[in-house]
């Protein structure tokens, strides 16, 4: 929920002051670039000569020729369904909220997260470079096709020389006046764009005046050489003007060898240079920040621009196919200079397409980089891309890319590198179809774009088709970007991006698990799916680490929730305390890593807290059904954030990023002696409250003590033995026979199993001890808890201990409890806890084998150590008076046993059913 200082009322009073909302792709503090581009100057023109390029003059012959006329309206008809599935997403995405620098990048960092959005925008940026170097040295191959050099001597205007580094002198100089334009802004390049447009305009149109006003004539083909490199025959092309017979001859596919490569030409090679043509419908959204209104800008030029240069290309295809022969097409793709009233107008539509598309490139790209450096994800690298002038020109990333762009050029020859080109192109179509469908999936009330002419399943086709035209166009360029996003999304997940932008992800995951949610029917249970739900209440988590990863180790895949008690009333106080406190919190459960909600309550007391958050922790069938407390006795608290390497912080207080340690946010522990805010009687109130509302109770003592080893996230390969020893009767209840193994019993098995599935707890041995009365044989209830174990499928170590005799040995017959509840003497009572203690002390200081063992050998090398006790917890008294006397009775039997859980289940968890 936003509150009174959200970014939002921000920018609406900052609106109605007159300034202008920060345009630089991290929207922070800077030289914002001036937005003055109309939609015309800043969409149309960029994005139509990107998509004409050179093919429009080039390869209009290569494609009719080969695939035929109706073959050809069908690859255009489906790269232009493509194209068109991506244009309605981006038309989606730049009318759902302000557009700023970066165009495509933006778009899909801003919903689908740094990693990817930075990954993605990187190959990019990549794209637009090399499609610059390409767009360069095609310009400098067309220009030395008819000024080049003749090796066998120069006549006429065939001067330049020749050669790899004339080539690449002749790149550099274009690269130089391609940069220089770009440099001095974008109100140049779009003068300068603009100026190119009309000359591209020029030519095309004086090429379909051509194809009405030329009459019939024979065009001498290029000399072929035959197979022994003799000269053939000079062959000529005929260009018929409109007849309907050399329209039929060409409706059909004519497949054949590329004369300029002498490979054989199919449905897909042909399908890949006509799609490779067409990329380019980015060319204005890179330019969202100089657009005045980019969110009405890049929608309507790009809709307009991809219309515009549908129509042209099908107008192209239908005359070349009414007027010339399959040989022509086939044999001289650059026909229009034969057959155009005026041909250097040709060369010049030639020549200004290609500088055009490396100028597009060029400013897009630096423009890209600049967003890019501007959210510092890949560091120093980027940091001369951040520079601006006072106008907001980023001539800094210009300049950066004009180096990478030079760096290409010294490759040469270009063509292996154009299909990664266009792969890379058809990823970045692919994100922004997935941003669109991702956000129309998430259903989040914020998504409301003003542009409606899309759904979901355009965006999914989208991403299903640029993805299919990836691995026809290249299946090994397709497969390395894909490659080289995993791992340009991993470098970025392991650097840590910014959480602010808001992650569709986020809101994915809550659209699915609310879904989930109303499916998991809570009257579906079964006990066969039983699973522990947690609820660990804690005080303060400095001193309760070790209980923390305990808990997260019990939880076995189930719901664990931490929760706190904040003391105080509402109606006191200005605001709500515990809001702000939610923070801390969840840092505290990233670093010790840990798999836990936090739950937070303001209550008068402990208690009544306590039950709030019993009551209403999780949601629908993820319910906490077992509550965990710390145990309630004198010994000092520690305070593990100076003793865990995992909260270990600067002296200076500070973290990464300037934010506070965390060891700030949560106040020091209790000084010993010090007023608590749980009291003893309330303390035994809440057990009792948890099992009224029939919720499991685990009471956990000395937890500090655990072993480390057993703490860790690790595979649990100790040195030291360890025993996990398990009492799963009531040793305050002294009664003949106490073999017998009740729920809250069954419960202790459950847990102890649980843990021992923990890597870090494989390695450490269950031990169940079986209390037998004075009078009963040993072997017999040994027996049929073996046979119950095997049922349940517990491998466990079985221990026969006498327990009873000082008791009556079952001479009066007690309920349940007597000792609790006061049907003894206190003395007595505490006599047998005292007994009881001294019992299973005795037992952790023997050896698996059940011979003696001194109590040394707990803290010594020469055996086993118990590393934790498993007891079986009795019901607090029914007289609340009783509740101090109680919990004495507890404190006395797990005095000085080392880490102790006390439990007691209320619910089956068991079962011997398939």
């Amino acid at each position: 929920m936003a509150s009174e200082s959200s970014p939002l009322l921000a920018y609406r009073l900052l609106e109605e002051e007159g300034a202008a909302f920060p345009a630089n792709g991290a929207g922070g503090p800077g030289g914002a670039p001036a937005r003055k581009l109309s939609t015309f100057l800043g969409v149309v023109v960029p994005t139509v000569l990107s998509m004409f390029s050179i093919v429009v003059f080039l390869r209009i012959g290569f494609v009719v020729g080969h695939a035929g006329l109706l073959q050809a309206l069908a690859m255009l008809l489906v790269a232009y369904i493509i194209l068109a599935l991506t244009v309605l997403s981006v038309c989606a995405i730049a009318t759902n909220g302000a557009v700023r620098g970066g165009g495509a990048y933006f778009m899909i960092s801003r919903t689908l997260g740094p990693e990817v959005g930075g990954s993605i925008g990187l190959m990019f940026y990549l794209a637009n470079v090399c499609g610059c170097a390409v767009s360069l040295l095609g310009l400098v191959e067309a220009v030395l096709d008819v000024f080049g050099a003749d090796p066998m001597g120069s006549k006429g205007l065939r001067v330049l020389p020749q050669g790899y580094g004339w080539n690449l002198l002749y790149g550099s100089l274009l690269l130089g006046l391609v940069g220089g334009v770009c440099t001095l802004g974008a109100g140049l390049y779009a003068r300068a764009s603009f100026l190119t447009f009309l000359l591209v305009s020029g030519s095309l149109a004086s090429v379909l005046i051509s194809f009405v006003a030329v009459g019939p004539r024979d065009i001498p083909l290029a000399p072929r050489h035959g197979a022994n490199g003799s000269s053939m025959p000079t062959q000529f092309g005929h260009f018929t003007g409109f007849n309907v017979s050399t329209l039929k001859d060409n409706l059909g596919a004519g497949y054949a060898e590329d004369y300029t490569t002498g490979a054989m030409m199919t449905f897909a090679s042909v399908f890949a240079v006509l799609f490779n043509g067409c990329t380019g419908i980015m060319a204005g959204a890179n330019m969202s920040g100089e657009l005045k209104d980019p969110s009405r800008a890049i929608p309507l030029g790009t809709i307009i621009a991809v219309a515009y240069t549908f129509f042209i290309y099908i107008l192209l295809f239908f005359l070349s196919s009414f007027t010339c022969d399959r040989i022509l097409l086939q044999e001289d793709y650059g026909f229009f200079r034969a057959i155009s009233l005026w041909p250097p107008l040709v060369l010049i539509g030639i020549y200004a397409t290609s500088l055009s598309a490396s100028m597009s490139s060029l400013i897009g790209a630096s423009r890209i980089l600049h967003a890019l450096a501007q959210d510092n994800l890949f560091g120093v690298i980027l940091a001369p891309a951040k520079v601006v002038s006072r106008g907001g020109n980023p001539w800094g990333a210009v300049l950066y890319s004009w180096g990478l762009v030079q760096l290409v050029l010294l490759a040469g020859k270009l063509n292996t590198l154009a299909a990664v080109v266009t792969v890379f192109y058809l990823v970045a179509y692919a994100a922004v179809d997935l941003s669109c469908l991702s956000l129309e999936w998430a259903s989040a009330p914020n998504f409301r774009p003003t542009f409606s002419l899309f759904s979901w399943h355009t965006c999914l086709l989208g991403v299903a088709s640029c993805l299919l035209m990836m691995f026809l166009i290249s299946p090994g360029a397709a497969g390395g970007s894909l490659l080289l996003m995993g791992l340009l999304s991993a470098l970025l997940t392991a650097r840590g991006g910014p959480s602010s932008w808001g992650y569709v992800s986020q809101a994915l995951l809550f659209h699915q698990v609310r879904k989930y949610l109303l499916r998991l029917d809570v009257r579906k249970d079964h006990v066969k799916f039983w699973r522990p739900q947690l609820l660990l209440l804690v005080g303060n988590p400095r001193g309760a680490l070790p209980l923390l990863r305990l808990a997260n180790q019990l939880k076995k895949g189930g719901l664990y929730v931490l929760g706190h008690v904040t003391l105080g009333d509402l109606d006191t106080l200005p605001s709500d305390p515990v809001q702000p406190q939610y923070g801390a919190w969840l840092s505290l459960v990233d670093r010790a890593q840990v798999k836990a909600f936090v739950d937070l309550t303001l209550s008068p007391s402990v208690r009544q807290g306590a039950q709030h958050l019993l009551r209403i922790s999780g949601l629908g069938g993820m319910k906490p059904n077992t509550l965990v407390l710390g145990f309630y006795d004198d010994a000092p608290p520690q305070d593990h954030f100076l003793t865990d390497a995992a909260f270990m912080e600067p002296a200076d207080g500070t973290q990464e990023g300037g934010s506070p340690a965390l060891s700030t946010l949560f106040p020091p522990p209790r000084a010993p002696g010090s007023p608590r805010a749980l009291s003893p009687q309330d303390y035994v109130a809440t057990v009792a409250d948890a099992l009224k509302m029939n919720k499991n109770v685990v009471l956990a003592r000395a937890c500090g003590a655990l072993p480390p080893e057993r703490l860790s996230r690790g595979s649990g390969s100790a040195s030291q033995l360890h025993h996990v020893d398990v009492w799963p009767l009531n040793l305050l209840r002294p009664r003949g026979g106490p073999g017998y193994v009740d729920v809250c019993g069954l419960f202790l098995l459950q847990m102890a199993t649980i843990l021992g599935m923990v890597p870090a707890w494989h390695s450490a041995r269950l031990r169940i001890f079986l209390c037998l009365g004075p009078r009963e044989a040993p072997g017999a209830a040994e027996g049929r808890l073996r046979a119950l174990l095997s049922q349940l499928r517990i491998r466990a170590e079985v221990q026969e201990v006498v327990w009873g005799e000082s008791a009556g040995a079952g001479e009066q017959e007690e309920e349940e409890g007597d000792f609790v509840n006061g049907g003894r003497g206190d003395v007595e009572a505490e006599a047998l806890a005292c007994s009881a203690n001294a019992l299973v002390r005795a037992q952790q200081g023997r050896g698996t084998g059940g011979g003696p063992g001194g109590p040394e050998s707990r803290d010594g090398n020469e055996g086993p150590t118990t590393a934790l006790t498993f007891l079986y917890l009795p019901r607090p008294p029914a007289d609340p008076a009783r509740y101090p006397r109680y919990l004495a009775l507890l404190e006395t039997l797990s005095r000085d046993l080392g880490p102790t859980l006390l439990i007691h289940g209320v619910t089956p968890v068991t079962c011997t059913d398939l």
